[in-house]
């Protein structure tokens, strides 16, 4: 396999967790960090034995022998660090979201296609179970044509964000707290998008005032003027259907899956609500799924196991693996490590790695990831209109020469497979 060396930039909470898992990947000779906090750099390059350090991210994209860089940094940063290192000759892996405006995704897609180099979306949920578990549906034919979809990343400030930004964003959190929603709409649009590989072409939104009075969703209070705590869209899909995306910061739910996934087809739908997990067909039958597209935990008594959360820490960022998650494609050197977000983590950076030495595209290329991104900015805009329908650019897709990773790798596990009946495209 070939080697390529990364610089992980940003050494906060979640690129600890992503850390050991490309230091073990056998395509990673050199794994260096980048930090601008001196206490924080010292701290996790002493905690992961990492040897070589960069100062800002400035220093580690001009380094020349750096081939490619992880930005886990604050989301408005992502996309000029992204497209920071695509011109300095860099392959990226990029925390959700790619951009935060249409002009930085148009700026995107137009590097990667003049470059040729990878560009990857870290999004997690696309490697969820009950995301997984739809993919294998859809590519078989089992939902008929796409009806309906909606997908609803519901995640209250008080359930961890609290600690995340002031860890990222210091003295002057709240200003970057205040982050609009929808311009972080990934999670749930790549639960519709994801499945059916459609894009969406219009939409229709409109947001909740705030009413907190942590004064973070405020006119004047953040970069964006943002005052809405949730927004909610409606829109059109490419292939005809409708589709619903809810982006909530407060909001009482139960505990689990804040990321949640619901299709509707011709022939067949699957519905995730609180702790229900339901594959339903035409003919009127219907099967639980919860047992089997259920995560593990961490090892118990470990650090890793989740039972020891912070006060409102989520639950999904300990999961491990589920039945679904065709493990036997990951590296062997990944068995004992970390994983988190409903199996995700392994599988985001085994595929970045992947793409990097074969020079296949990642499943969340630069283009996917535009269409995942764009209907989330265009709805803010509309959510500011009091819902004015608006319609969502189109990015255009990859090159027709460019090969897909995913067409080399299994979707779903072997072990997986053996639980479907092939005539009756059902789990026995």
């Amino acid at each position: 396999m070939k080697t390529f060396n990364l610089c992980v930039i940003g050494a906060g909470v979640f690129s600890r967790r992503f850390i050991p898992l490309f230091q073990a990947h056998p395509a990673v000779a050199q794994l260096s960090l980048a930090e601008a906090l001196p206490g924080r750099l010292a701290e996790v390059a002493s905690e992961f034995g990492i040897g070589r350090v960069f100062v800002s991210a400035t220093e580690a994209i001009a380094a020349k022998d750096v081939d490619a860089i992880a930005i886990f940094t604050q989301r408005h940063l992502h996309a000029p660090l992204a497209l920071a290192g695509l011109a300095a000759g860099k392959h990226v892996y990029c925390a959700v979201p790619a951009a935060q405006a249409l002009d930085e995704l148009a700026a995107l897609t137009d590097a990667v296609r003049r470059t040729g180099l990878t560009y990857m979306l870290g999004e997690t949920s696309y490697y969820y179970p009950s995301n997984i578990y739809c993919r294998h549906r859809w590519r078989r034919g089992d939902f008929g044509l796409f009806v309906y979809g909606e997908g609803e990343y519901m995640h209250d400030m008080e359930h961890g964000f609290y600690g995340a930004f002031q860890h990222s964003g210091g003295d002057g959190w709240k200003r970057v707290a205040g982050f609009p929603p929808m311009l972080y709409p990934t999670h749930s649009a790549s639960m519709i998008i994801g499945v059916t590989g459609s894009k969406f072409t219009q939409v229709s939104a409109l947001g909740w005032r705030d009413r907190h009075d942590d004064g973070i969703f405020r006119e004047g209070a953040n970069e964006w003027n943002n005052v809405f705590s949730n927004e909610t869209a409606l829109l059109r899909t490419a292939d005809g259907g409708m589709a619903r995306l809810n982006e909530f910061r407060r909001v009482g739910y139960g505990r689990g899956n804040g990321v949640r996934v619901t299709l509707f087809g011709t022939k067949a739908n699957f519905e995730e609500q609180g702790d229900s997990l339901i594959w339903a067909t035409h003919d009127r039958r219907l099967f639980p799924l919860g047992e089997f597209l259920q995560c593990g935990r961490g090892p118990a008594g470990g650090a890793d196991n989740g039972t020891g959360l912070r006060t409102g820490e989520q639950e999904d960022f300990f999961s491990y693996s589920s039945m679904v998650h065709p493990n036997e494609r990951l590296p062997e050197s990944f068995r004992t490590l970390p994983n988190g977000h409903f199996g995700s983590h392994q599988f985001l950076v085994d595929d970045f790695c992947r793409a990097v030495t074969t020079g296949l595209l990642p499943p969340n290329h630069a283009w996917r990831a535009a269409a995942y991104n764009a209907p989330g900015i265009v709805a803010h805009e509309s959510a500011l209109k009091e819902g004015a329908v608006l319609p969502v650019p189109d990015f255009g897709d990859a090159p027709a020469s460019a090969g897909l990773l995913e067409d080399h790798m299994p979707l779903i596990s072997s072990r997986a497979l053996k639980h479907f009946d092939e005539s009756a495209g059902t789990p026995a």
